[in-house]
């Protein structure tokens, strides 16, 4: 499943896991050329960049 949304900076897209609550908020903080970012999550969740997450999984097989 994937969702295509268009954001400006200073708007935000919620992520929630229905089974327990759990909240993820990606918020558009700059946009010069290079999109920026903003991601809250819980302490529990891991963020990784594509390239960094591939590289640790292929190194974890």
């Amino acid at each position: 499943m994937a969702l295509v949304v268009g954001r400006k900076a200073g708007e935000a897209i919620i992520l929630e896991n229905s089974r327990d609550d759990t909240q993820m908020r990606i918020e558009v903080i700059k946009e010069d050329g290079l999109l920026r970012l903003k991601i809250e999550a819980p302490k529990h969740i891991q963020i990784y960049r594509e390239e960094i997450y591939g590289e640790q999984r292929k190194n974890r097989l």
